[in-house]
């Protein structure tokens, strides 16, 4: 016999939690199933030797939203917050630049390389935190269809305008930050190719895309909208990003709900157009009048819903979601963290305040080291010079390693998911070789101190968290994949053509990152249908 809930979650990455939290807390009853031993979906702490824990997939917190932390009460179950030091990107020789979230500390590093620079990034900060709050306002949106012509749509229309009146002289900002290039963008500001680099670099992270790839600028402002301490808003967890899914888990099953691990989803039940439950691969049957998937849209519609239960263009734009991954992952267990060729000089001038070492650390010396690693990509080759985010959480997280060894994470591009010539089972020893290379060329003898590592490629990280191809976003971040596009046109608004059927995960508005953001918006939406539907008086999300 089948057993019953008010709601059935696929997955338990972390938006999927937040989404089973919110329902609970507002009265209804979620069931969460996922595939892994474990909860987290990306965001897990594992060991990877003997004493060695890391933060395998995503390594840093930056916009895991206060609000969300407030509403579920995750400190109390066991979120702790540690700052990261200011960010550092050596340069070649004994040089570097800093980037803090202290304004007259990012501007006295660039004015070590241009005057005028300098002078003008307070304004460009300004802007920058302007134009990133118009952005933390539509995070909480649910995308409208624009194209459609009923009262509904008018309704949510107008009332978009009116909540947003205020920023309607600032729209150009939008429109250059979703079509400009973050070359362009940051050329009508600074000439030093070096200081270009330190921003333009967030545009590569987790996208196929280079500094002057079209949209680009885009990313750098999702990336810097953390609105916690830090270059970025960036910071650790204490016991590595796990720790946010453990209590994420731990606020939803006090709420109510109930978690299962090993657990995967084999098909979503679908009658007469709508989602009556699931079926696992063991063959359990769970009931439930609404089906949530935390998995990415091409997961849920293409391989548990299956494409005679949606419409022909629907899938067609589905299949078209551009998810080709180049980012990798490596995760080390080392002797000593990287010994910086710059870090001398850094001690010298005290830039870094309290702190002695650079916990976080941008490897891309300019411009066209960026650009030059996704060119190769581009053509389906390995960067042979890939840009890498070092970071080390063991310098303030001593329960990550054996007393006076460290934890080391690489997370960088590009690796693309499928080579156009050979084939990774062969060319992955050499792509390590070639990380190790990189690191060695600004932090001498680093290779030499590594105890283990664990290389995840595009493909590895498919295999292990179903996201397709290995995006960490689950679909680019560019303007035919953003607000009401996201996930594909006409189904924006967390709802699907199945009755029933929702999505909560990264696929969805506003895209990936450990925000949580998108899990809540899906509960909203899950609630106000569940008012409708039955007049109950559930509470919002």
């Amino acid at each position: 016999m089948a057993q019953r809930f008010d709601a059935i979650i696929i997955g338990a990455g972390h938006n999927g939690l937040v989404c089973a939290a919110y329902l609970a807390r507002a009265g209804l009853r979620p069931l969460v199933l996922e595939r892994r031993e474990i909860v987290g979906g990306a965001a897990v702490t594992e060991e990877i030797a003997p004493g060695f824990r890391a933060s395998i997939f995503s390594y840093l917190m930056s916009i895991l939203h206060p609000r969300i932390q407030a509403d579920l009460d995750l400190r109390r179950h066991g979120l702790e917050v540690m700052p990261c030091s200011d960010m550092i990107s050596p340069l070649d020789g004994d040089d570097y630049i800093l980037f803090s979230d202290n304004v007259a500390r990012t501007q006295a590093s660039f004015a070590r390389f241009d005057s005028r620079d300098a002078a003008i990034y307070p304004e460009f900060d300004r802007y920058l935190t302007d134009t990133a709050n118009i952005f933390r306002r539509l995070l909480w949106e649910t995308p409208f269809d624009p194209t459609r012509r009923d009262w509904r749509a008018f309704r949510q229309m107008a009332g978009f305008a009116m909540r947003h009146r205020r920023y309607a002289g600032k729209l150009f900002r939008v429109a250059d930050m979703l079509t400009m290039s973050a070359y362009d963008f940051l050329s009508e500001w600074f000439r030093d190719e070096r200081i270009k680099a330190v921003l333009a670099y967030y545009a590569s992270i987790g996208t196929f895309a280079g500094p002057k790839t079209p949209g680009s600028a885009y990313v750098i402002m999702h990336h810097v909208m953390g609105e916690n301490a830090g270059a970025g808003g960036w910071g650790f967890i204490r016991g590595g990003m796990g720790a946010i899914t453990q209590a994420l888990a731990a606020s939803a099953r006090e709420k109510g709900a109930e978690i299962r691990t090993n657990s995967p989803v084999a098909e979503v039940i679908v009658e007469n157009g709508r989602a009556r439950g699931v079926l696992t691969q063991a063959g359990e049957r769970f009931e439930a009048p609404r089906v949530i998937a935390n998995a990415s849209a091409k997961t849920l519609f293409l391989d548990l819903v299956g494409e005679r239960h949606l419409p022909d263009d629907f899938v067609r734009d589905v299949r078209n979601i551009r998810t080709f991954s180049t980012a990798f992952k490596m995760n080390i267990a080392a002797e000593r963290p990287p010994q910086y060729r710059c870090l001398d000089r850094i001690r010298r001038d005290g830039a870094l305040g309290s702190w002695d070492y650079p916990t976080y650390v941008h490897i891309a010396p300019d411009i066209d080291y960026l650009e030059r690693a996704y060119d190769e990509a581009k053509y389906g080759r390995p960067s042979s010079s890939p840009f890498i985010t070092p970071v080390v959480p063991t310098i303030v997280d001593r329960s990550l390693a054996p007393e006076g060894k460290h934890v080391v994470n690489l997370f960088g591009g590009h690796a693309p998911h499928t080579l156009r010539d050979g084939d990774w089972a062969t060319e992955k020893p050499r792509f390590e070789k070639t990380v190790l290379d990189t690191m060695d060329r600004f932090a001498p003898g680093f290779s030499s101190d590594v105890i283990a590592s664990q290389l995840l490629l595009p493909q590895d990280i498919e295999r292990i968290v179903a996201l397709p191809q290995g995006h960490i976003f689950q679909g680019e971040l560019a303007l035919d994949q953003l607000f009401f596009q996201r996930p594909v046109p006409h189904w924006a608004d967390y709802r699907t053509p199945v009755r029933g059927l929702y999505l909560c995960g990264a696929s969805c508005h506003p895209g990936g990152g450990v925000s949580g953001i998108p899990g809540h918006n899906a509960a909203r939406e899950v609630l106000r249908d569940a008012r409708r539907r039955s007049g109950m008086g559930y509470a919002a999300a």
